[in-house]
């Protein structure tokens, strides 16, 4: 696939989507009845907008356009006002409000859309020009308005690091050892030069990162709060360095919330100029300074360098007795803002999934215990897993029937979307959520798991009503009238038919979906790929206090959600312990067998309560090999019903947990690994029946067009991912393939990815096949016929494979010793895939025929010297450090040719650097 193509695609098929109507608003009525239709007000906004006439040849500006919407709607409710927004970027001085007063009516929603298939940009950056060239290093710089603050850089539509390194390019190979207060690193010569010439203000901005700091599933970051040259004291902030190394224990765990061994070195170091390398930026606040390194073959001239301002692009919130409601958001693109949080004193205190601890230890503990409410002594902050989550960039709270569709949510430095607090009906369908450095869309609250109590739960456990408004809510004054219970609930959201791929790419616990405490909620035919984590995850850390012996030491109002036909691959590419789908905590309330609600202790009917719990069915997952459990029912999980799943090279674990509470029931599913995988404590109950065993790899002969014993229903395949109706949606995200199967005897092969249009071009090599040759089962998986002796990378949909010589470093044909491998780095590797040694004396070993060969790896300042021998003769030493001080991957490192025609073994060997990187062969 041509990535750099790739790129620009996306902006034409969604002018095409919304032109053609293929993404259509959901017009969702709401409670209640309007009055007979008006005359429709259709106003247009442009970019360059001004006055207020609002038409097509005098557009208005967004503010001025919303005053004529709510000069409209309050003169007739029954009215339908349509904005359209002409192509162009909108740049926002201050966030885009809508509240009560901007509301349409039941089937009268106003309705915010693009004008002619564009596509209009809601922005929140500064667009960076009049560079000048800082010294002679290649380092340039350039104004930006005072006061200035952000995270992220986005550099040609595509986010740049900031400054940075790791511990070892640094040289930092010294001892640190833990303090209360941070690190004593006069064992590291190294580090104290570093840290000794930077000034107080240049150290006060320097950011660690953890990766895997407090658990193979988190990675958590804290910021410098000084360095004392004289005892080598480098003290951290607080409360970020309290919260990561001295977290407090709590009573019944049923999973930890482990603290970081204070003594961990940081993997990176981040955020100050002396760091900068070429493609990376530092900002200085203070002089109102951007410094931008450009990457070799870079002109800033030529570059779009967009600086955030804003860390909300767009607000919904009303309250729940005068909510925003009744609005339709279509066809638009929502990017450039960050999310300064993690700057903070507090940092990014990671716990799971995005959430973490910022508070400051309560009662007197000189541990970090937010949100352990009872279960810690002392007690900390309630309710139980009251943590604090990520802030959205396009938020809605207190919403009815709002839809938003055919929107495009890229290159933004929270969360994409947020909806919770009383919302109700909210419409996410159509919509591409991707370059997002926290989670893609974010349901419900971490501060309202019981804004009503369960039948027979007690007092003590319900959600404290000052706590929701405070955290689940953007302006708690303006809702301090509110009175919370069961209008406050998260009720009837849908989510389907939505791509979500990069997100993650900055905080790399984050899920693609995460959802709290809600009811009714559907997520459904959505596809979800190249995620650093869980694909979808439930509850989060709500069952770390339950399990099958206690159950009920942390309730909830969950009830009715399902996740259905969902399409996930190549998740958990970062971090560890997640899985495609993974759920804790209740699922359901209690029933008996009339339906009604009861406590634990009462007559509960398994079957209606089943009814009401988690209904995870039609899924398909494949392609994570190091994923824990693809269908992860872990602490304290309850009431689930997995049925009709597929799983599929997906690790050896299908289904199961670790100390779940149980009511599981597991049927009629097609998995490659096992079921009821509980590694601790064991669930109450477990009922598993009707599963067939598939293979990790299936092809064509592994599925069935009808029901068939043994073989996985192609109806499963079909149905999975953003339906026809979207799938231009998932075409403009591709064509990418991520798993080809062994051919069958009739040379097939199944392939599956992302983007295959109904007419997909498919290339065996540079040879395009026949129509005949192709069939599309969904726009996520052909079966197709290849010529014999086709290899999986030779196959490729859209446009031939670049080098059809070309061997992966993933070929069977390879063999490695102490080499492991990596894939979506993100950095142009072959196939988004590298193997890497760290210890000398690694190999890779190679038998070929022909006459020529060439090694592909990486130059980088981290690498050092391979040693590799052609036939048994005398080891040549290659250097593959870089010259530019920058990154080149998917390089030649050595190339050979004038070989004696017949067969040929290369041995390459890691001899000197940190890292050793192989990308494959080529001839």
């Amino acid at each position: 696939m041509n990535k750099r193509a790739a790129v620009r695609r996306p902006a034409a098929a969604w002018a095409f989507a919304v032109a053609t109507g293929l993404v259509a608003a959901l017009l969702v009525p709401a409670v209640g009845s309007a009055a007979a239709a008006a005359t429709p007000v259709t106003l247009y906004a442009a970019p360059y907008g001004k006055g207020t006439s609002c038409t097509r040849t005098a557009p208005c500006s967004l503010s001025s356009a919303q005053t004529k919407v709510r000069e409209a709607v309050a003169g007739d409710r029954a009215v339908d006002v349509d904005v359209k927004l002409l192509d162009g970027t909108y740049r926002l001085g201050s966030t885009w409000k809508f509240g009560a007063q901007d509301s349409g009516t039941a089937g009268h929603p106003v309705v915010w859309e693009a004008a002619d298939g564009g596509r209009p940009v809601i922005s929140g950056a500064t667009r960076v020009r009049r560079w000048t060239e800082s010294g002679t290093a290649g380092l340039w710089s350039a104004s930006v308005p005072a006061g200035s603050e952000s995270r992220q850089l986005y550099v040609n539509g595509r986010q740049a690091p900031v400054a940075q390194a790791t511990a070892a390019q640094l040289g930092f190979s010294g001892s640190w050892t833990g303090t209360a207060d941070g690190y004593n690193i006069s064992g590291d010569s190294a580090a104290k030069a570093w840290f000794g010439a930077l000034s107080a203000d240049e150290l006060k901005r320097v950011e660690f990162d953890y990766p895997g700091g407090n658990g193979p599933w988190t990675e958590s970051r804290c910021r410098v709060a000084g360095y004392d040259s004289a005892t080598a004291a480098l003290t951290m902030t607080q409360p970020c360095w309290t919260n990561t190394t001295r977290r407090a224990s709590f009573s019944h765990a049923s999973g930890g919330l482990p603290s970081m061994n204070p003594g961990t070195k940081p993997a990176v170091v981040a955020n100050a100029k002396a760091l900068i390398r070429p493609g990376q930026w530092y900002l200085d606040p203070a002089a109102s300074k951007l410094y931008y390194k450009p990457l070799p073959g870079e002109s800033l001239k030529r570059l779009a360098v967009e600086l955030p301002r804003l860390e909300s692009l767009l607000q919904g919130a009303g309250t729940l007795a005068h909510p925003v409601h009744d609005l339709t958001f279509k066809g638009l693109q929502f990017s450039h803002a960050t999310w300064n949080g993690p700057s903070s004193a507090a940092g990014f205190s990671d716990v799971q999934s995005n959430l973490r601890m910022t508070e400051a230890p309560a009662g007197g503990s000189t541990r970090g215990n937010q949100a352990m409410c009872q279960f810690s002594a002392p007690a900390g902050s309630c309710p139980w897993g009251g943590l604090t989550q990520p802030q959205a960039n396009v938020a809605f709270s207190a919403a009815r029937n709002v839809t938003l569709t055919g929107n495009r949510f890229a290159e933004l430095g929270g969360a994409g979307l947020s909806v919770m607090y009383g919302s109700v009906n909210t419409r996410i369908q159509g919509n591409e959520f991707t370059d997002i450095a926290s989670t893609g869309i974010l349901l419900g609250c971490t501060y309202d798991p019981t804004p009503v109590l369960p039948v027979g739960a007690t007092s003590a456990q319900l959600s404290p009503p000052e706590g929701i408004k405070q955290h689940c809510t953007p302006d708690p004054a303006a809702v301090s009238g509110d009175t919370i219970g069961a209008s406050e609930i998260l009720t009837d959201t849908t989510v389907s038919d939505n791509i979500i791929h990069r997100v993650g790419t900055d905080y790399s616990s984050a899920c693609g979906i995460t959802l709290l405490f809600s009811r009714g909620t559907k997520i459904t035919r959505n596809n979800l790929y190249d995620l650093p984590y869980t694909g979808i995850t439930a509850g989060v850390i709500q069952g770390h206090v339950d399990h099958a012996g206690d159950a009920q030491n942390s309730v909830n109002i969950n009830e009715n959600n399902t996740i259905s036909n969902n399409l996930i691959h190549d998740w958990m590419k970062k971090r560890h312990d997640g899985g495609a789908i993974y759920v804790e905590g209740h699922q359901a309330q209690y029933r008996d067998a009339n339906g009604n609600a009861v406590p634990a202790t009462g007559a509960v009917d398994s079957a209606q309560t089943l009814a009401h719990g988690l209904q995870a069915k039609g899924n398909v997952a494949y392609q994570s090999p190091a994923t824990n459990f693809t269908y992860y029912d872990d602490a304290g999980s309850e009431w689930i019903n997995w049925q009709g799943n597929l799983a599929f090279n997906a690790g050896p674990r299908a289904q199961g947990g670790c100390s779940a509470t149980g009511h599981f029931w597991t049927s009629d599913n097609y998995f490659s690994g096992s079921t009821e995988s509980y590694a601790c404590q064991q669930p109450i109950d477990s009922h598993v029946s009707n599963n067939t065993k598939v293979t990790s790899t299936p092809g064509p002969g592994d599925l069935s067009a009808t029901p068939t014993a043994g073989k996985i229903p192609e109806s499963l395949l079909i149905s999975a991912g953003v339906s026809d109706d979207y799938a231009v949606l998932a075409k403009s995200a591709g064509p990418t393939i991520s798993y080809v199967s062994p051919a069958d005897d009739s040379n097939r092969v199944l392939v599956a990815g992302e983007g295959f249009g109904a007419n997909a071009k498919v290339y065996a090599g540079s040879s395009k096949l026949k129509n005949r040759d192709v069939r599309r089962l969904s726009s996520g998986f052909l079966i197709v016929t290849v010529p014999p002796g086709t290899r999986a990378y030779q196959v490729s949909v859209g446009r031939p494979v670049d080098d059809p010589t070309r061997v992966n470093d993933t070929d069977s044909a390879i063999t490695y010793s102490g080499f492991s491998t990596s894939s979506g780095r993100g950095l142009g590797d072959f196939l988004d895939d590298i193997h890497y040694a760290t210890a000398n004396g690694s190999k890779v070993t190679y038998t070929f025929t022909g006459t020529s060969i060439k090694v592909y790896g990486e130059l980088n300042t981290d690498q050092g010297n391979i040693g590799v021998t052609l036939d048994n003769q005398a080891q040549r030493t290659v250097g593959t450090t870089s010259d530019d001080g920058a990154r080149h991957a998917n390089a030649v490192v050595l190339s050979a040719d004038g070989l004696g025609s017949g067969t040929h073994t290369i041995v390459i060997e890691k001899l000197s650097g940190a890292y050793a990187t192989f990308d494959g062969f080529g001839s």
